[in-house]
């Protein structure tokens, strides 16, 4: 299981699209992984014949561990009882041998030559089998700038920096539950293969006199810091049918395990309840000419082909509505006690599916033209809809709309995404009785909900940004008047 980046130390095997016998070839994918931020589908770094998969699908796997195992000789291999894994942030013992020269399977991304590079040598027992070679996967990666560097894995620790003399071999997991529990990894005598501390050392080093009272959990970083997933109290712009897991007959009771998405949504969401501290304003409104705008558009020539929806045009109007107050757009920077400032709107849109609430969002959205809006919110939905969002889709945002009009619903108090000043919750469109020149008509009317964080937003300029946004959909030439 390579390292796919973002500080993550494990992932849920998703689906295999290769099974043993199976032929492969170099940057071939042959398996999809969920992590707490996305799915990803990784390609082989060889070619050859499918020996092994280590992991059924479903199972959650620790990076570094070996997944898969490709016979890369012309004969069949017989099975290892052992096989080398080759993570590439794993440290390797002192014993090895040189690499054969020739074409040396790497990272893809990361281009090949011949170098010095070594490998762990294999065990007596593994001689029969030297075909087999068993690998993790490699994550797909940006190109390398320059050619290969050769490290040689002596001179890398458990997560390739530093001498690795000067630390005791442990997976990343291992590391953060030591840390954790206050356990010293020099002090832990490790009795996993290669001389590595495993859970059970750390829990045997912390509690020796109650080791099998210990029930270990798999420990994930947390992801509070960073804004990748969607409140949970958030509804999607697009819902997805997310099947129940079938219950037992007779049963009272179904657990689900928390992992993946899941997971890393809880947890940004308590750190986002807990520390910005949030305030919701409420306003509804006549939405009618809107509406009516969105059927004109969609005759519009200019518009053909293209998806129109009241969405689009609320976007719109909160892109508006932050230029004409662009201190909302900001965040709190706790570490150096300041406030940033952003000069460009990457508008979040939370979004349901079968995985759980992500919020991809538009880059640069401030600059883009309604097509280009249009086109956008497309791509957005398709990508999300098809579990396709990329964790780099989902960093950056500044400010969110979460639609749970979309359900009948009229309104909420949506929790902020992690790092963003402020989320939008709009609400069902219907139509209701409305004083409309003087004389009660049946309106088309909505309710917006806007969170913000009071620490950037105090109330006056909350109130006002959220009078913009219902103003703008109100009376929607303003779209053109106030931009």
């Amino acid at each position: 299981m390579p390292d796919v980046g973002e500080g993550l130390t494990e992932a849920e095997i998703l689906k295999w699209y290769v099974q043993p016998g199976d032929t492969v070839a170099d940057g071939q994918v042959v398996c999809e992984v969920e992590t707490a931020k996305a799915a990803v589908e990784l390609p082989i770094p060889f070619d050859g014949t499918v020996h092994e998969l280590r992991f059924p699908e479903g199972t959650t796997v620790d990076v570094g561990q070996v997944i898969i195992s490709v016979n890369v000789g012309g004969e069949v291999a017989e099975p290892v009882a052992e096989p080398v894994a080759v993570p590439a942030a794993a440290p390797v013992p002192a014993a090895e041998e040189e690499a054969p020269a020739g074409r040396t399977p790497v990272l893809v991304g990361y281009g090949v030559a011949a170098s010095s590079t070594k490998r762990r040598a294999r065990k007596a027992a593994d001689a029969p089998a030297a075909q087999a070679v068993a690998a993790p996967v490699a994550a797909p990666v940006a190109p390398a700038p320059a050619a290969p560097v050769t490290v040689v894995p002596e001179q890398l620790n458990g997560h390739g920096h530093g001498p690795a003399a000067a630390r005791p071999l442990a997976k990343p997991p291992v590391r953060k539950l030591a840390k954790d529990l206050g356990v010293d990894l020099a002090t832990v005598t490790p009795t996993g293969p290669d001389g590595i501390v495993t859970r059970e050392d750390v829990h045997r080093a912390a509690a020796p006199a109650a080791e099998a009272q210990v029930v270990e959990q798999p420990v994930a970083e947390p992801v509070v810091a960073e804004p990748t997933v969607a409140a949970s109290a958030n509804v999607a712009v697009e819902r997805s049918a997310v099947a129940a897991p079938p219950a037992a007959d007779g049963a009272r009771e179904t657990r689900i395990p928390i992992k993946g998405v899941r997971k890393a949504t809880a947890a940004a969401m308590v750190g986002s309840a807990f520390t910005a501290p949030h305030v919701t304003e409420f306003v509804t409104f006549d939405i009618t000419r809107t509406m009516k705008l969105v059927e004109e558009l969609k005759s519009d020539k200019d518009m053909a082909g293209l998806r129109i929806n009241p969405l689009l045009l609320i976007a719109k109007a909160v892109l508006v509505a932050i230029k004409r107050n662009p201190e909302v757009n900001a965040a709190w920077d706790e570490a150096a006690q300041e406030i940033v400032l952003k000069h460009y709107v990457n508008l979040g849109i939370a979004a349901a599916t079968p995985r759980g609430l992500i919020v991809p969002n538009i880059k640069d959205a401030h600059a883009q033209t309604l097509p280009e809006l249009s086109r956008s919110l497309g791509e957005l939905v398709a990508t999300a809809r098809e579990g396709k969002t990329t964790p780099a889709a989902m960093q950056g945002g500044t400010i969110t709309l979460t639609n749970v009009g979309v359900f009948g619903v009229d309104t909420g108090t949506p929790i902020l995404n992690p790092g963003e000043s402020a989320i939008l919750a709009i609400g069902a469109i219907k139509f209701q009785p409305w004083v409309h020149k003087g004389k009660v008509k049946p309106r088309q009317v909505t309710t917006l909900a806007l969170s913000f964080d009071h620490r950037l937003i105090d109330g006056e300029l909350g109130s006002k940004f959220l009078a913009d946004i219902a103003a703008i959909l109100e009376q929607p030439k303003r779209l053109i008047t106030w931009s």
